[in-house]
């Protein structure tokens, strides 16, 4: 990706960038070593997306083959969702708090709760390349940026979730919830009563997929609506690239 944009403003924060390079060639088998070493990676990285106020909570992580950790029969978001009913109020910053969570759950993903201080604007991976592209061109102030395996992009926002008039305010519910975003091909706005997984994270299968920062968690945060344009624009070019690719696959009839 930092090939791609050039530049400083393209390339990952140097720590968020050696330790996700790092923690992904372990996942995919390419590099020995001890699990400590691999513990203390995963932990430096959490660490830091808590100092830059991403609140974190525990999470699922993969089962064998494409289950998920909970004993949900058919989980329909596996390794994707907190552990706890409670991830609202157990969301935290706090550094002990998350060092202990890694400490005793190695295996654990982490969720970060949006809309209390910050949101995040969720984008199929091409678009959100596209978008990325046009935005660091245009010279417009992006913030931390996470790619998913699973085809999307996340672009960390602050929060427009608790404005001082609740007249603005809206729920995430108005657009999707975690549990129905396969409805919501197109952007998803992740506020008020939302989460998405948080770097590094692991997603099921055999193939070492996984969620990872391109743009570190140490960015300061933009204004949503100074990257929606671009996104909603790119996610419309997306959406008609993929609907002329359905269409020419379709047999024509006689």
């Amino acid at each position: 990706m930092s090939g791609t944009f050039g530049g400083r403003d393209g390339r990952q924060g140097t720590l968020s960038h050696w330790l996700s390079q790092r923690f992904s060639q372990r996942l995919l088998g390419r590099r020995t070593g001890d699990a400590a070493a691999d513990d203390e990676g995963r932990t430096t990285l959490l660490l830091a997306a808590a100092e830059a106020g991403l609140p974190l909570a525990p999470a699922a992580h993969p089962a064998p083959g494409y289950g998920c950790s909970c004993d949900r029969v058919g989980c329909p978001t596996p390794a994707r969702h907190p552990v706890s009913f409670a991830w609202q109020s157990q969301s935290t910053t706090d550094r002990a708090q998350v060092e202990r969570w890694a400490r005793h759950q190695p295996q654990a993903n982490f969720i970060t709760a949006t809309g209390m201080s910050h949101d995040v604007l969720d984008v199929p991976l091409e678009a959100g390349r596209q978008a990325l592209e046009r935005l660091l061109a245009d010279g417009v102030q992006v913030g931390p940026v996470a790619e998913s395996d699973d085809g999307r992009m996340l672009f960390f926002t602050a929060t427009r979730g608790t404005p001082e008039d609740e007249d603005e305010w809206w729920p995430c519910e108005l657009d999707c919830r975690p549990e129905t975003m396969d409805e919501h091909p197109g952007l998803r706005w992740h506020c008020r009563g939302s989460y998405v997984l948080v770097p590094p994270a692991r997603l099921p299968g055999d193939d070492g997929r996984r969620v990872r920062w391109v743009r570190g968690p140490e960015r300061p945060l933009p204004d949503p609506l100074s990257l929606l344009e671009s996104l909603t624009d790119a996610c419309a070019r997306y959406a008609g690239d993929e609907s002329d690719r359905l269409s020419a696959a379709w047999p024509a009839r006689g």
